[in-house]
């Protein structure tokens, strides 16, 4: 059994292996540069800084896609401060004319399902970051961590669509310690992680348990012990542990291309 379970990571090392990635991963692809979408949170404002490391400001173009009297407006004062201490200027487009566009034309469509709702909001934002990436011969650069991937907490073909995850080997906690290696503004470190598809929303409350625990699981899953081995090493409820690895189980599709029927 693992006694103590240690997350902690060399944050230089990673850095610099990061950085390597995204640089060697936009040369290959012939492309000019990189797009970031970034939110205000802390997964997309260390995709920045990372990206802005490795490719420099002038080859970097960051987005912001608030919705209006949904996004709050701190998210937008602050992906403004990050971008500014980066040295760059940031393109905001907002989206909420083009989603009520969109969902006025759907049939049967209603602002109460969320999951819906939330994943066409999803989309959009990723069409917009490929216009931005097709026009500026740019490619996309994703901001989804490894646990957020594990259990499944995003848009398949919205924050999943992307042309890199630089940051999808590393759990929501590591990249907590990454922001602060980073020098990432302290009001987005200590923000709570939210989609901001609706008011209120957070991560923590939506996967019913916190990222330090998620994440706990998730590793000592990883290493191969059972559900009940995992609560009686991290001293986690059982039903709460099984929660998470029904996650992991049910959203395997996302994770994969689409399935192909080969013909002779």
């Amino acid at each position: 059994m693992i006694s103590i379970v240690d997350l902690s990571i060399n944050c230089h090392e990673i850095e610099s292996l990061i950085m390597d990635f995204i640089k060697s991963s936009v040369k290959k692809a012939g492309l000019d540069g990189a797009i970031v979408s970034v939110s205000g949170g802390i997964d997309s404002a260390v995709t920045l800084a990372l990206t802005v490391k490795a490719l420099t400001p002038e080859k970097v173009t960051a987005i912001t896609l608030p919705e209006r009297d949904i996004t709050p407006q701190r998210d937008i004062t602050d992906v403004m401060q990050h971008c500014r201490q980066l040295g760059l200027t940031c393109d905001t487009v907002d989206i909420t004319s083009m989603l009520h566009v969109l969902t006025d034309n759907l049939p049967n469509f209603t602002i109460q399902d969320r999951i819906c709702t939330g994943n066409i909001k999803s989309r959009l934002r990723m069409i917009i970051g490929y216009y931005f990436a097709n026009m500026q011969r740019k490619m996309v650069i994703g901001t989804s961590n490894k646990t957020e991937l594990l259990t499944g907490f995003f848009t398949k073909y919205g924050d999943g669509g992307v042309d890199l995850l630089p940051l999808g080997g590393l759990y929501k906690t590591q990249i907590r310690q990454l922001g602060d290696y980073l020098k990432v503004p302290e009001n987005i470190q200590k923000k709570p992680p939210s989609p901001g598809f609706f008011p209120g929303q957070t991560d923590e409350d939506d996967l019913g348990l916190d990222y330090a625990t998620i994440d706990l699981i998730l590793y000592t899953w990883e290493k191969g012990y059972t559900a009940k081995e995992i609560s009686d090493i991290i001293n986690v409820d059982l039903n709460k542990v099984q929660s998470i690895l029904w996650r992991v189980k049910n959203s395997e599709h996302k994770r994969r291309l689409p399935l192909l029927l080969r013909l002779s």
